[in-house]
C-alpha cells in the first residue's frame, strides 16, 4: 500500500463507533525508522466548519485493523486530542 492510499482512509474509533476523520500526517520514530503515530485533524473551531486548533494523535499500537476503506482504532477520544 502506498502512503497516499493509506492517508485517504477514514479512521474509526471502535470504542464509540465515531469517525475521527482522515489522516493528516504521520509521526515517525527517526531512530527506529517506523511510524510512531497517526495525526488526524481535530474538531473545527468556529461553528464546527472553519479552522482547526487541535488534532488527534493515535499511537500505532492503538490500531486494531487496517481495512480496504477504513482504519479501526480503539482509543478514548478525549485522551488523544491535543492542542496545536
Amino acid at each position: 500500500m502506498r502512503i497516499s492510499e493509506f492517508m485517504q482512509k477514514e479512521v474509526v474509533n471502535i470504542s464509540d463507533g465515531k469517525c475521527l476523520g482522515c489522516i493528516n500526517d504521520l509521526i515517525f520514530d527517526e531512530c527506529q525508522g517506523r511510524i510512531k503515530a497517526l495525526a488526524i485533524r481535530g474538531p473545527a473551531k468556529f461553528f464546527h466548519c472553519i479552522g482547526y486548533d487541535s488534532e488527534y494523535v493515535v499511537d500505532w499500537e492503538q490500531i486494531v485493523r487496517i481495512g480496504p476503506d477504513v482504519i479501526l482504532v480503539e482509543v478514548c477520544a478525549d485522551r488523544i486530542l491535543r492542542k496545536l
